[in-house]
């Protein structure tokens, strides 16, 4: 409950640092009225961020690029602070012992559908992007170079396989590097003997 409202107040921080003005109230154009705590959209905004209505709305698509600047920010380290972005999160499950897989995916018709949905899916400006390393960084082992499990990690099916592509991308490209196995053959075994 605790990390929830660092997570809103450090998005809506990170919404008014990045140039929003601030204020309470909100009227759009359809005539209902939105109150936030710190947030007013102003002219500039687009239509999608003046009908949103509920914090669950996932509706918006952020881009990576902003991604990448909210990972440099003030907000993202007061909200996270030096650990990896799955560090805090514990699943809710039934009974004293948990599935052996996460759920399916936690945003269903561009709402947030569960009471505890994912790291990734909880925090709306984390995009798994092959051009944000540093949080595809936090999903791998520095030790052996291989992903984190899901079980470890506590992110969705979904986002899961978002992460593997964006990995697997990210290495393509060379954003990430890594090791390749080296194997030393001894071709005498292959040689005529003739």
């Amino acid at each position: 409950m605790f990390l929830n409202t660092i997570r809103t107040l450090s998005s809506t921080i990170f919404k008014a640092s990045s140039g929003l003005s601030i204020g309470n109230h909100i009227v759009p154009k359809n005539g209902r009225n939105v109150y936030t705590n710190m947030v007013k959209y102003n002219e500039l905004s687009t239509k999608d961020e003046m009908q949103r209505d509920s914090p669950k709305d996932r509706s918006t698509v952020i881009p990576a690029e902003t991604s990448i600047e909210y990972l440099k920010s003030d907000a993202y380290k007061s909200t996270y602070g030096n650990n990896p972005v799955w560090k805090e999160y514990r699943r809710n499950h039934k009974g004293s012992i948990p599935p052996r897989k996460t759920r399916k995916m936690c945003i269903r018709s561009d709402m947030i559908a569960t009471g505890n949905p994912c790291p990734v899916c909880r925090d709306e400006y984390l995009i798994l992007d092959y051009r944000n390393v540093d949080l595809l960084k936090q999903f791998i082992s520095p030790y052996s170079g291989k992903l984190l499990s899901y079980k470890l990690t506590g992110i969705c099916q979904k986002q899961h396989e978002n992460l593997i592509v964006a990995v697997k991308k990210a290495k393509d490209w060379g954003f990430i590097k890594f090791d390749l196995p080296i194997k030393h053959y001894n071709y005498d075994e292959f040689k005529n003997s003739n």
